[in-house]
């Protein structure tokens, strides 16, 4: 027998069809959930998705493409869901999007407010949408975040200023949706190997060999341990958090600085030679 249980309930995942999204939007399916996932650039193997979904005896997902942030595309959305289902009953902001920061001279208005509109917004726009399409808000909202707003990462800027209105819309929302049974909470994660972090940071190409050197590999939190983490806060065992952001990342990102470097030298584990190169 398992605690979890998500049998009847509807789930919507935006950017769920890669990376951590499509993580989450497996562990809630393999508990029986349906699962509803967005994309707005075509970079996915629906085959390979449904079998993913499959190989797990799980619903196969409905995939839909809307750029959440537009008006428009979120409409048409909730018209479409509205023939394929009751209700969403848990709905998942994934979605991410802004420059990257090189420099100040790269800082603009535009860029922030597009950062904003892609990865804050959307939380609160499709619950509003939601509420005026099915009449009911959904039971859990989750917002997926980052280590950005606390750690500095290169180039990290405006999508760690949009984390942050996200972290902070998400203690309001939790208040001014108190009285309607709705729970919404933020997760973090720390840096996760995925195709965003690619497109990001350039992972795979320059950015991977440095972090070989000095980043064990379990030091890589994995998509599947925040979906595990999400499952919980919308399991009902942790409805007492609420407005609440939560970090998964093992602790890593306490001990993860320069005395780490340092401690693990002294260890043998790291060569000094590695350090000065």
């Amino acid at each position: 027998m398992s605690l979890f249980d998500f049998s009847q309930q509807v789930i919507l995942i935006t950017g769920g069809t890669r990376g951590i999204g499509l993580a989450t939007a497996l562990a809630f399916a393999q508990y029986g959930a349906k699962c509803i996932l967005t994309y707005h650039w075509g970079d996915h193997d629906e085959e390979e998705i449904n079998q993913a979904f499959i190989q797990k005896q799980a619903i196969p997902p409905l995939i839909l493409q809307a750029n959440v942030a537009n008006q428009e595309d979120t409409e048409n959305l909730m018209t479409q869901l509205k023939e394929q289902c009751r209700q969403i009953d848990i709905f998942i902001s994934n979605v991410s999007v802004a420059p990257v920061i090189k420099s100040f001279e790269d800082y603009s208005l535009k860029g922030l407010k597009q950062s904003i509109s892609y990865s804050s917004f959307p939380m609160v726009a499709y619950t509003k949408k939601i509420h005026e399409t099915f009449g009911k808000y959904p039971r859990y909202i989750i917002g997926m975040s980052s280590t950005g707003p606390n750690h500095y990462a290169y180039g990290y800027d405006f999508v760690a200023a949009s984390k942050t209105v996200m972290e902070v819309l998400c203690r309001y929302l939790s208040y001014r949706l108190k009285t309607e049974n709705t729970i919404i909470n933020v997760v973090r994660s720390r840096g996760i190997r995925t195709k965003s972090l690619e497109d990001t940071f350039g992972y795979g190409k320059d950015l991977e060999p440095f972090v070989e050197k000095f980043v064990p590999d379990n030091y890589w939190i994995e998509p599947e341990e925040v979906a595990k983490a999400v499952i919980s806060l919308c399991s009902g065992y942790c409805d007492a958090i609420n407005g609440q952001t939560i970090t998964v990342d093992r602790g890593i990102s306490f001990f993860d600085n320069f005395m780490d470097i340092y401690t693990r030298v002294k260890k043998g584990e790291l060569e000094i030679k590695e350090v000065i190169s």
